[in-house]
């Protein structure tokens, strides 16, 4: 039950007064649109109350950057909120590839695909009819909604970055303002090619959000519809799949993330529920002053916010540029 008093009609009101109390919130989720980002973000960190914040970031590369510069200077934290990346077994991948498993990743492909934008919008369909507006997103659509957790999955399992990129955006569903459907080539830090694919208007897709690396030593394969999954083949060897569960191959990193035995699933729900048990350790840790352990937490933060709009910008400098390649933003 809610205290009267603490329930807000207005997120400045609550900034505000929760900032002023003895027993004000230690941290504030925001799911709000993406154009709202920005300015609730800047009220809760003046206010000095830790942020856990959904993606995109802003609709903005200037406003996030905004946000970076006001969570260094406040030294409040701003967690980004990527919970594909908090499966036990993308975190197995992961790691994996830092132990070698591939070897060196000389090639990547992630996806991520949806129906749901196929067919013409009703007026009830409050959320995707925003979601096509450029003042409401900013400058990408399906790109910056679902195409941001590719590029994070991406970034996360490999541990490289993209350099350089072309993009084109198309509209493979009903006619709408902006891209249901984008195809992206990039390059990686050590030169390794790639696709990344996005729509959400392929039918008969649900959330299909899938990375397969592969290096000069073997491959791994892991798909979010089957996310207890994680395929291995070293080269000139019999496949292996990992199963999320204790032991049999489980790394300790894999291991903080898993909740049952084999057999009794874990899916995104968890993957949320660990991403806010982690966040949970670095904001009690930081009120008390303590320093967590190197990698007892492995969150996403204003950095990775900021990284997920320069890859929006991008990709969209190079679609309206007819699909040149072009250095990723820094």
């Amino acid at each position: 039950m809610i205290a009267p008093d603490r329930s807000y009609g207005d997120w400045k009101a609550m900034a505000e007064s929760e900032s002023a109390r003895d027993d004000g919130i230690e941290a504030v989720s925001i799911v709000t649109p993406n154009w709202t980002h920005h300015r609730i973000a800047t009220a809760f960190l003046k206010a000095g109350i830790d942020v856990i914040l959904d993606k995109p970031m802003t609709t903005t590369v200037s406003d996030a950057q905004e946000l970076v510069e006001l969570q260094r200077a406040t030294g409040r934290l701003v967690v980004m909120t990527y919970p594909y990346a908090h499966h036990a077994m993308v975190r197995q991948a992961k790691h994996m590839i830092r132990n070698g498993a591939v070897g060196t990743v000389r090639q990547a492909h992630v996806e991520y695909v949806q129906e749901w934008a196929t067919s013409p919008f009703s007026d009830r369909d409050k959320g995707a009819i925003w979601r096509q507006n450029p003042e409401k997103v900013g400058r990408a659509s399906a790109t910056g909604d679902i195409g941001t957790h590719a590029y994070h999955l991406l970034h996360t399992i490999t541990g490289q970055d993209i350099t350089s990129l072309r993009a084109e955006f198309h509209n493979c569903g009903a006619p709408k303002p902006m891209e249901d459907t984008a195809y992206i080539n990039f390059r990686l830090e050590n030169g390794a090619p790639g696709i990344l694919w996005v729509t959400q208007a392929a039918p008969g897709q649900y959330c299909g959000l899938r990375i397969r690396v592969w290096g000069d030593k073997g491959g791994l394969d892991w798909d979010q519809e089957k996310p207890e999954v994680l395929r291995y083949v070293p080269l000139g060897e019999q496949e292996q799949i990992f199963v999320r569960g204790h032991g049999n191959g489980t790394l300790p990193e894999a291991e903080r993330l898993i909740h049952l035995p084999r057999g009794h699933g874990e899916a995104l729900v968890d993957a949320w529920a660990n991403l806010y048990a982690e966040a949970g350790f670095a904001i009690a840790a930081r009120r008390a002053g303590y320093t967590l352990a190197e990698g007892s937490v492995e969150l996403s933060g204003a950095e990775d916010g900021l990284k997920g709009m320069l890859f929006i910008d991008t990709c969209a400098d190079s679609h309206q540029s007819g699909g040149s390649w072009i250095s990723m933003k820094q």
